[in-house]
């Protein structure tokens, strides 16, 4: 072990710390807002731009299809030029990005920038679990990297809080159209996240610190000496006789499938695709699902609207208390118990929503599931595996291509998203959501034996 990365886990929570995994945070919390808030805006979308059932899956999944080409073209560049410069390239192209969203004049011109913004969204997996695992103390790396992606559902609960109050707004002050808000609501809706982009993006240039760990692997020890004094608030020596450089400092992209590292990248992303498969399909089109099994008889499109929201917003809140749950329990039962649970969880709750799909249900017995169902899977998934399959990514990995390997867990991921959004629609008009959503619970239980099967001893410092 390094001297500085036994004095960094014999540290306490110094304020640069702090700082940086704020911005983490902050950063997540964005990405949750920008891929869940398109299910609230699609309804008024749809009408505003008449669209197509084609062009409604391309928007639908023009973010995480931006995501997948972020983490797997961006990860390896933040591994060559750092974390903090591609932090700042992030942050000015979610800015540009939902600019465009905003302003968007057609469907294809929002499918554009849609996909933009998951560009930047993708860049963010690599960066920030790179950035909290290299500048945090080991023994709470667990926590700090789960909290911060905790933000993910802070951030979709603000989507749809900002869906309600973006409906409840124009029904007071334009009591008697819908056309305004079907013309315009959509774009209050993403000039919010536009706002909140900008805000990340100040604060992002008050706080400019590279990885003392990655300048350590490239040799650069002055710079890690600065970072590190920066980072730890007091002077602290790194030579090259104090902190050498990783024997393994040579590795490369493709070195994530050769022998000594393809079950890691197995075991970060094959469970991790599995499970954005019905994270994705069921995240993004909540409402939608909502909608289908519980008010099927609101005729009012704006009234409607504000159930679909409202329900939404009470999922996510569940989202929440599961990211809690993680925090508390990842060091108590260990990552994989943890994401094991969390899988099987998940396959319970799609189960329950399956059932509420019986017409021979009465309506109250049929409500109880579907939100049971939902409560259950939501608060399993953030337990468990969208908590833990981020953590897996930046923790199997060795520093030189920890970047890397965290992006192409995410892009591999962010391809079951892909599959969930856009097939998903297709899939319920052909079979029927219940069908479906035990189709989904399978994977589910598929992807916690894979867990089990592909488990890996972590050690605290894999170089």
């Amino acid at each position: 072990m390094s001297n500085f990365v036994k004095v960094l886990d014999e540290s306490k929570l110094t304020r640069s710390m702090w700082l940086l995994w704020i911005l983490s945070a902050g950063l997540i919390a964005l990405d949750g807002f920008d891929f869940f808030i398109i299910g609230i805006a699609l309804p008024f979308l749809e009408k505003d731009f008449n669209l197509s059932s084609t062009q409604i899956g391309s928007i639908a999944v023009a973010a995480i299809a931006g995501s997948l080409i972020g983490s797997l073209v961006l990860g390896p560049i933040t591994d060559k030029i750092g974390r903090q410069k591609m932090l700042l390239i992030d942050v000015f192209i979610f800015i540009v990005a939902s600019a465009g969203t905003v302003v968007a004049w057609d469907a294809y011109s929002l499918i554009f920038f849609r996909f933009l913004v998951g560009i930047g969204i993708g860049a963010d997996y690599p960066i920030t679990v790179s950035y909290i695992t290299e500048n945090v103390p080991s023994r709470l790396r667990g926590k700090m990297v789960i909290g911060a992606f905790t933000f993910q559902a802070v951030g979709a609960l603000l989507g749809a809080l900002t869906g309600i109050i973006t409906i409840e707004c124009c029904q007071i002050f334009l009591p008697t159209t819908s056309l305004f808000i079907v013309q315009y609501g959509w774009r209050f809706i993403f000039a919010i996240g536009l706002l909140f982009a900008i805000l990340i993006g100040i604060f992002r240039l008050q706080f400019l610190l590279e990885s003392p760990i990655y300048h350590i692997a490239r040799g650069e020890y002055q710079e890690a000496q600065l970072a590190a004094t920066e980072l730890l608030g007091k002077k602290i020596k790194i030579t090259p006789k104090t902190d050498p450089q990783p024997q393994n400092k040579k590795v490369n992209y493709t070195d994530l499938l050769s022998s000594k590292y393809l079950k890691n990248t197995l075991l970060a992303s094959v469970p991790w695709f599995l499970q954005d498969i019905a994270t994705y399909g069921i995240g993004i089109f909540t409402p939608t699902i909502i909608a289908t099994l519980a008010f099927q008889s609101q005729d009012d499109f704006l009234l409607r609207q504000v159930h679909l929201a409202q329900g939404s917003a009470i999922v996510d809140i569940f989202l929440i208390i599961g990211f809690l749950i993680a925090v508390l329990f990842v060091d108590k039962i260990g990552l994989f118990a943890l994401q094991i649970i969390g899988f099987l969880g998940m396959a319970i709750g799609l189960y329950l929503l399956a059932i509420s799909g019986n017409n021979n249900l009465l309506e109250t017995h049929n409500l109880i599931f579907i939100f049971s169902g939902f409560f259950l899977f939501n608060l399993s998934m953030n337990a468990g595996p969208n908590a833990t399959t981020f953590l897996l990514s930046g923790e199997v990995f060795p520093t030189a291509i920890r970047a890397s390997g965290a992006g192409l867990s995410a892009g591999i991921a962010k391809s079951g998203a892909v599959v969930g959004v856009f097939l998903l629609p297709i899939l319920q008009e052909k079979v029927g959501l219940s069908i479906l959503l035990y189709s989904l619970g399978a994977f589910c239980i598929i992807a916690a034996i894979l867990t089990y099967l592909l488990r890996v001893d972590i050690a605290k410092d894999k170089d």
